[in-house]
Order: structure tokens, then C-alpha cells, then sequence
């Protein structure tokens, strides 16, 4: 018989997408007053893998990625996702369509972890609409893409932010401050 254990803290990490690269910045800084003080943020990143949120946001879409300081739960990613679903409803434009999506999720030692609201065959519900995606597995010294991985977080020089950011949090986990 196995026996429930507490799971450890993760990281909560955001991907946000924008073609107003001062929206992302402001947003960012909203998310801080809401999540708390961010301790990572990526270099401006085009979000070019994909086409599939012209016809809504526009083009080019600019990107960042940010982890915060404060750990949280695995489960606390379902408020999270629905609280990033609010802000990028503030930001919508008169016709409906949204000006910045916000994706959270969470980095763990063995995995990175998306919160979203779609089902597919490899995501698990966890409640309030909001399923679980693993996107990313830790293997030997970094993270690894696996067969429905979205290609841009498959991309190396992601892989390389995301292995920092776990660099970090381990750092963290052990009570290691930078």
C-alpha cells in the first residue's frame, strides 16, 4: 500500500504574450501585487512557433517568462490559473478579443507543469474546469521535451530558462538565497 505524502512546494512560473511589449511589463508588474515579488524574468523572447493567436492578438507577439519568489502548492495552480484568466479579461478589446495571454504553471524537481483550461487525452482535471499538463520532464541533468510538448517550451534556449529557474528553486528548497 502506498502512503499519501505531502508534496513539496513549487515554483509558479507565468508565460505572457502580448504585441505590446509595455503591456507584458505592466502586467507583470500586476501579477507581483497579486503573487508577490518575482525573483526571475526572461529576456524579451518572440513568440514565433506558432500563428495560431494572430488572427486574435495580432502580430509580432512578444514574450516573457517570469518565476516568483513565493512557493505555493501544487494544487493552489487551479486559483492561479483562474486569476490569470480575470486579468486577461481586463484587457480585452471591444470586440472580445484579448490583448495578453497569461499562462501559468509551476516548476517541481521532476517536472514542469501548465495549467489550462482545455482538455485533451494527456491532461488531468483537477477541478473548476482547470487541468493539469505535464510539459516538460527531468531527466539526468535537464529538463526534456516529451511527444505533446508545445514546440517553444521544447526549444533549448527555453529548456536552458526553465533548468535556471529549477537551478533556483532547488537552491530554494535547500535554503540557499541568491
Amino acid at each position: 500500500m502506498s502512503l499519501p505524502n505531502k508534496a513539496d512546494d513549487v515554483k509558479l512560473i507565468l508565460s505572457l504574450f502580448s504585441p505590446e511589449k509595455d503591456l507584458i511589463d505592466n502586467v507583470i508588474n500586476e501579477m507581483e501585487s497579486i503573487f508577490g515579488p518575482t525573483d526571475w524574468i526572461s529576456p524579451w523572447l518572440l513568440f514565433d512557433r506558432t500563428r495560431y493567436y494572430e488572427r486574435e492578438m495580432g502580430w509580432p507577439l512578444h514574450r516573457r517568462f517570469a518565476s516568483f519568489r513565493d512557493l505555493i502548492k501544487p494544487e493552489d495552480i487551479v486559483q492561479k490559473k483562474l486569476t490569470t484568466n480575470m486579468v486577461e479579461k481586463k484587457y480585452l478589446t471591444e470586440d472580445g478579443r484579448r490583448l495578453i495571454n497569461i499562462d501559468p504553471g509551476y516548476i517541481a524537481l521532476e517536472r514542469l507543469v501548465l495549467a489550462t483550461g482545455k482538455n485533451y487525452t494527456h491532461r488531468i482535471y483537477l477541478s473548476h474546469g482547470i487541468y493539469a499538463d505535464l510539459t516538460l520532464i527531468f531527466h539526468g541533468k535537464s529538463f526534456k521535451a516529451i511527444e505533446w510538448t508545445y514546440r517553444d517550451y521544447g526549444d533549448p534556449s527555453t529548456i536552458e530558462y526553465f533548468n535556471e529557474v529549477r537551478r533556483r528553486y532547488k537552491n530554494q528548497l535547500r535554503g540557499i538565497h541568491e
